[in-house]
């Protein structure tokens, strides 16, 4: 992480307690606290305390860093906040709803009539590939 990027970003700063948060836990590596604009009560974000912008850019170590924050807070949370279920997501880039451009994993708590939905009410459902559609990009990605 350079000087520029932990000066001008919020996670950075929330990461190195320049700015308050409501801290559920943490780790060597990362940390867990309550989002500032929840979606509902006890929206979670979870981040690497060093600065990346991807999933893809984390090592692995560090990814297990994550990834054993989250599993280590989903029950308190969901007992806490008296769900059963919770929505799980990474926007990984601006084009995919990423606001801030710092890896961050969210921790939504929910419940049957909450509003939300599936991941595929997100997107138009009737624009479905086709068999050789499915195929070529398979192939792409393979490559």
């Amino acid at each position: 992480m350079n000087g520029r990027t932990a000066d001008t970003c919020i996670f950075c700063k929330i990461a190195q307690k320049k700015i308050d948060a409501k801290i559920i836990d943490e780790n060597e590596n990362a940390i867990a606290f309550l989002d500032a604009f929840p979606l509902t009560a006890g929206h979670t974000l979870v981040i690497t305390k060093k600065h990346y912008a991807k999933l893809q850019e984390v090592e692995l170590d560090q990814m297990a860093y994550l990834f054993n924050l989250i599993h280590k807070v989903l029950p308190p949370i969901e007992k806490g906040t008296g769900v059963q279920s919770t929505l799980i997501a990474i926007h990984n880039g601006k084009d995919a709803g990423q606001v801030i451009p710092h890896l961050h994993v969210h921790i939504v708590p929910r419940k049957a009539g909450d509003g939300g939905g599936a991941i595929h009410s997100m997107f138009d459902s009737s624009d479905r590939l086709g068999e050789y559609e499915m195929n070529k990009v398979l192939k792409s990605i393979k490559e």
